[in-house]
């Protein structure tokens, strides 16, 4: 009974409110507007979604106010219905007639505020907008440093309904970053996570970097980056907390990033499964790779490296619709991995469509894309793309946007980017045993919006000064190769040491490109007019070889790069080799260069390298090579020698060598000092030779492996890093200058 009545008045409720509505409802046979001054009536009309003959009924007129007060004309409005005419009066806010900016003296720091609010000149004046921009600015402001702005606002009533908005913006000091502090159960040193992050803590003599300054987009990446280093390090479970800053003195703050890195995991098994139709031929290497990966550390530059495999294997080889998920089971510290593709409908790229982009030009962002308008739409190629604008550097945020197209089974690709600042200034100076050194460069990574990098840059040692401008466009005309020009000029001058100075001028160009993966192919020709200029302390030979010459030369150059990861790798390796062979030369001097380098972990947060490094000079006409063309073995190659001091002697002079050749090997020991976060410790061994004098054979050649043995440190100071290293000799020659102790300190400005 009681479940009768229930649904009875329940009936009679919904049909009761419905005959209400029903008797609240009219038919429009006119529309008034009043209190219009700039907006027309047919524009408000327009904006009220109402035609004549139409039924309007109270929900209609809350939609009718809801539609009207989202145009942000109006300060006021009211909307009824009297006798079949709906009658909408309304007040205007008033309009913008100016906005001034006070206290902002940088044009680039004022456009960058302008750019994200909401009011402009001659928009409508809204006190909620107003507020808004308000806080938009703070942030804003923040965001460049400034943590202790104030913004007073101040609105000036015009004539004819208009107003004046004036902002009065006390700047007051920018924000610095006195200390930079690394907590929480961390495995790593200071020292190394400095190394990770962009941030650096302010110093006085640090009059150029914007990097001391507290910047809240610059510390999200700072977080990113901390993230995926102890990713790649096997941290699959890390958590960088929310860092934050604690306020030290009056404009200066302790930077603090909390690390979680939790328990080290491992890659178990790892397989991978296809539909049955896929051919299991074009799997061979993925497969091989997922076995050889077993045990080792996780990396997140490993999944991504098979992702990529598995994107380059379904669309160039199997040429299907795919998507790849990954299925993470965990036993113990070891992490199962499944990578499943399935084959999806296909569906087709309608559109791509980028906004944001005010300074990049489309065709830049474009060229980015793994897939395009009228390809079959893959998943794996649309996140790649998303990847490849991030790694562009020249864009805060880059969103992607995936939407159903207008057409049937089609996809509409939106790309939403928000540009930056791409250009850099740096300059660092250096001091060490073997001298000092200042360095300065200018630089723009994003030229015009093309994506071209134009640099000019110097360094300046005691004996040596080198200018260098280049212009490096990474896509020429959309052929995924690469351009280089630059313009150079060289001078050396060892007057004092070995009696001649030379002067080299030229310039360079080239082309680059991928080969195969990982394997890179660089061609270039260069030309440089050279002055070399003796004393009466140079040796007879040097003498002759006073005078002017020109010399063009082409040089071939293939890099084949297996590491893990470009920053500190700990697995793979890199071959590099080069030839540069004379086209117009008084000399025909050959030059070969080869070198290759090893990295592995031989135990927990060791790395370990191995390196060879050949070089040779020799003319391929049988002249004599040029002293600028003679060879010294890299400092970094044998330690324990000083700089140029090793060789063949002509007197009292080392003259370099034909030949060079080396090996070091390099292990890090991370148990010791591990009390000391800023401290790194390494032991080496160098062996290295040098040899060969072509232009007269009654010198000793000086040809006998040098050797040393000795432990390296990497101490970061608070002016900066600072390494140093204790050396022993093992074999040398009686001619060597042995140098036990070696240190370099250098810093930024």
């Amino acid at each position: 009974m009681f479940n009768r009545l229930k649904n009875f008045f329940s009936i009679f409720t919904i049909v009761f409110l419905y005959f209400c509505s029903a008797a609240f409802s009219e038919i429009i046979n006119k529309i008034e507007v009043n209190g219009n001054e700039r907006v027309s009536n047919e524009t408000i009309i327009m904006f009220s979604g109402v035609n004549i003959s139409e039924e309007i009924n109270n929900q209609k007129i809350n939609l009718i106010l809801k539609d009207l007060y989202n145009t942000n004309f109006f300060e006021d409005i009211s909307v009824k219905i009297d006798k079949n005419v709906l009658k909408i009066k309304v007040k205007e806010y008033p309009i913008i007639e100016n906005i001034f900016f006070e206290g902002l003296k940088a044009k680039k720091n004022r456009e960058i505020i302008k750019k994200n609010l909401s009011l402009k000149s001659r928009s409508s004046y809204n006190q909620f907008l107003l507020e808004k921009d308000k806080k938009t600015m703070n942030s804003t402001l923040k965001e460049l440093g400034y943590y202790f702005s104030k913004i007073d606002t101040y609105v000036e009533t015009l004539d004819n309904n208009k107003v004046n908005i004036t902002h009065k913006i006390d700047l007051g000091k920018k924000a610095k970053i006195k200390k930079i502090s690394f907590i929480g159960n961390k495995i790593f040193k200071n020292s190394k996570l400095q190394n990770v992050i962009l941030s650096e803590e302010y110093k006085f003599w640090k009059f150029i970097s914007g990097k001391k300054f507290l910047n809240e987009q610059l510390i999200e990446l700072d977080k990113r980056l901390l993230k995926n280093f102890y990713l790649n390090k096997g941290y699959y479970n890390v958590t960088v907390n929310t860092s934050f800053a604690k306020l030290i003195d009056d404009n200066s703050f302790e930077l603090i990033f909390n690390i979680n890195p939790d328990n080290k995991v491992y890659f178990g098994d790892l397989n991978i499964t296809y539909p049955s139709d896929f051919d299991d031929k074009n799997f061979e290497s993925i497969k091989k790779l997922l076995s050889k990966s077993k045990d080792k550390s996780y990396s997140l530059n490993l999944v991504n490296k098979i992702l990529d495999e598995i994107d380059f294997i379904t669309t160039n080889d199997e040429f299907r619709s795919i998507k790849a998920n990954v299925e993470e089971e965990f036993v113990g510290n070891k992490l199962n991995i499944n990578f499943n593709i399935e084959e999806t409908e296909k569906f087709y790229v309608e559109r791509i469509n980028i906004f944001g982009n005010n300074v990049t030009r489309e065709s830049v962002l474009r060229n980015q894309f793994e897939i395009d308008e009228g390809d079959v739409f893959n998943d794996i190629l649309a996140k790649k793309s998303e990847n490849n604008l991030k790694s562009l550097n020249f864009f805060k945020k880059v969103k992607t946007e995936i939407t159903d197209g207008n057409e049937e089974n089609s996809k509409i690709i939106n790309v939403y980017v928000e540009e930056k600042a791409t250009g850099e200034i740096t300059a660092g100076a250096g001091v060490g045993t073997s001298g000092g050194t200042l360095a300065f460069s200018i630089k723009e990574n994003n030229y015009l919006g093309k994506g071209i990098s134009v640099e000019a840059n110097s360094t300046i040692t005691a004996e040596s000064f080198k200018g260098l401008f280049s212009v490096y466009n990474p896509n020429y005309k959309n052929t995924d190769k690469s351009i280089f020009a630059n313009v150079q000029a060289i001078e050396i001058d060892r007057v004092d040491t070995f009696g001649y100075k030379t002067n080299k001028t030229g310039f360079e160009i080239g082309t680059g490109f991928e080969y195969l993966r990982d394997f890179d192919i660089n061609l270039s020709t260069n030309s440089f007019y050279e002055k070399i200029v003796t004393d009466s302390t140079a040796s007879d030979r040097q003498k002759k070889q006073e005078g002017d010459y020109w010399d063009t030369f082409v040089k071939f150059n293939i890099d084949y790069d297996k590491r893990n990861q470009k920053f500190k790798p700990s697995d793979g390796f890199r071959t590099n080799y080069s030839i540069q062979t004379p086209i117009i030369s008084e000399n025909n001097t050959l030059t070969n260069t080869l070198s290759h380098k090893y990295f592995v972990e031989l135990y927990e947060n060791n790395i370990t390298s191995l390196s060879v490094f050949l070089q040779s000079a020799n003319s391929i006409t049988g002249d004599d090579i040029k002293l600028s063309e003679r060879l010294n073995i890299p400092p970094s190659k044998l330690r324990g020698f000083e700089r140029g001091k090793v060789g063949p002697k002509d007197g009292d002079d080392f003259i370099g060598g034909n030949y060079v050749s080396s090996f070091n090997a390099t292990t890090n020991i991370p148990q010791l000092f591990q009390n000391f976060q800023n401290l790194e410790l390494a032991v080496f061994l160098d062996a290295a030779n040098i040899w060969g004098i072509d232009y007269d054979s009654s010198l000793n050649d000086s040809s006998k492996i040098r050797s040393s043995v000795g432990i390296g440190v990497e101490w970061f100071t608070v002016i900066g890093p600072l390494s140093f290293s204790l050396t022993e000799t093992l074999t040398k020659e009686s001619t060597d200058i042995t140098e036990k102790f070696r240190f370099n300190i250098g810093t930024t400005f």
